[in-house]
């Protein structure tokens, strides 16, 4: 099991080569949830991920030998731009295999860091075998995402800097994929808080660690907005140390994370993935367990494509009811648009989208069917947009 001396030597070794990223307190966050918020800002990385440390740490480690081998990687993104990065640094040759549909965002930066890039299979344990056939062939050094001790100690230094910086915490929520940083996470803050609760977050699709503190269970896998932590199973020297510090897991819903997402966009001003707000989404859905509490959150990864995220931020409007859906029953007869345009616009609504048809849908043929989709402020505005129109027209939401 790695220990303290462990994250603090790599601290130093890592020093000026990633940022110590801000530990700033959340005021908008902390009024929204009842708990009191510190964030550490690791989406400010230069790849955008906490992930650089392990990486940096790891590959500061290798021999002459094996720097001239060249190293290989299995990732979803994160940990692809940690190790292309660094390895670019040091001179060292890198191959990045990547799953099939990892998001082309990541992609795209992994290989500008100079990494060869190598999409392969249709998740990331398939991905992982043919790394593994590639690392034989090429005779490469394999640079694990988690399972390794160098990289958990990397990782670790996190919560170092976040316990070091943020005054005292009760708990640090953490997400959990293969379960590096939560491992690296739980030692340091050990040593330097030994009361401090340490919390994972998982998402339903991949909960390998859901009957925790019992044994492990399999979940089914399958597609999320988290795919930073989309692990099936966790590592084993992660798993050790998570076993024997870690109090609680908490699996959270597809849902949460996108309204944790949100929540980062428009409270904290923070561009963040779905791995990245788990921590968030956890204290979102469980109230309670967190009311009142000194939370320290690693703000994990700021590398979400921009087409996921502008559709996460319309989702959650659509869900707390600033975005409205109406459609509309109305005589097909000139001014009836400019009409309803006028009672909208009256009422303080914004205009997104309209669909009219008078062929496919309307149940005259001296009728149209109308869909309007309207931004509002808030629900009670969308209500009061809704009855100003029922007041002249049929009219349901959908």
């Amino acid at each position: 099991m790695i220990t303290f001396d462990d994250v603090t030597a790599a601290a130093q070794r890592i020093e000026g080569r990633v940022l110590r990223t801000p530990t700033l307190p959340s005021q908008s966050l902390s009024k929204a949830t009842g708990a009191d918020i510190t964030l550490k800002l690791d989406n400010l990385q230069a790849v955008g991920s906490f992930k650089e440390r392990g990486a940096a740490n790891k590959l500061s480690l290798l021999t002459p030998e094996e720097r001239a081998r060249g190293v290989i990687t299995v990732s979803a993104g994160n940990h692809a731009q940690g190790v292309a990065r660094h390895a670019s640094l040091l001179g060292i040759d890198a191959v990045i295999v990547m799953p099939r549909f990892t998001p082309s965002a990541k992609v795209t930066r992994t290989a500008g860091w100079g990494a060869r890039v190598v999409l392969e299979g249709n998740n990331f344990a398939e991905a992982s075998l043919f790394a593994r056939d590639l690392q034989q062939r090429e005779g490469r050094v394999f640079v694990h995402p988690y399972d390794d001790d160098a990289v958990m100690a990397g990782q670790g230094t996190c919560a170092l800097e976040m316990l070091e910086d943020a005054g005292p915490l009760d708990a640090l929520v953490v997400p959990i994929g293969g379960g590096g940083l939560l491992s690296g996470c739980a030692v340091a803050a050990r040593a330097l808080r030994p009361d401090v609760e340490l919390i994972g977050v998982q998402v339903e699709s991949f909960s390998s660690l859901a009957a925790f503190p019992g044994d492990e269970i399999m979940p089914p896998g399958g597609s999320t907005i988290a795919e930073g932590i989309a692990v099936m199973q966790i590592g084993r020297r992660p798993y050790e140390v998570i076993r024997e510090m870690v109090s609680r897991v908490i699996v959270v819903s597809e849902a949460a994370v996108e309204n944790a997402i949100t929540m980062m966009s428009e409270g904290a001003k923070q561009v963040v993935e779905g791995a990245g707000a788990v921590g968030l989404a956890a204290v979102i859905a469980n109230p309670k367990l967190f009311a009142g509490k000194r939370l320290g959150l690693p703000v994990t990864g700021g590398n979400v494509d921009t087409r996921i995220l502008a559709n996460t931020l319309l989702r959650a409007m659509l869900r707390d009811g600033r975005l409205l859906r109406l459609c509309m029953e109305i005589p097909d007869r000139p001014g009836v648009l400019a009409d309803i345009s006028g009672i909208i616009g009256g009422a303080g609504g914004n205009i997104l989208e309209v669909s009219h048809q008078r062929l496919f849908a309307a149940p005259s043929v001296q009728a149209a069917e109308l869909e309007v989709m309207i931004e509002a402020r808030d629900p009670l505005h969308a209500e009061q947009i809704t009855e100003a129109l029922r007041a002249r027209y049929v009219v349901r939401r959908v």
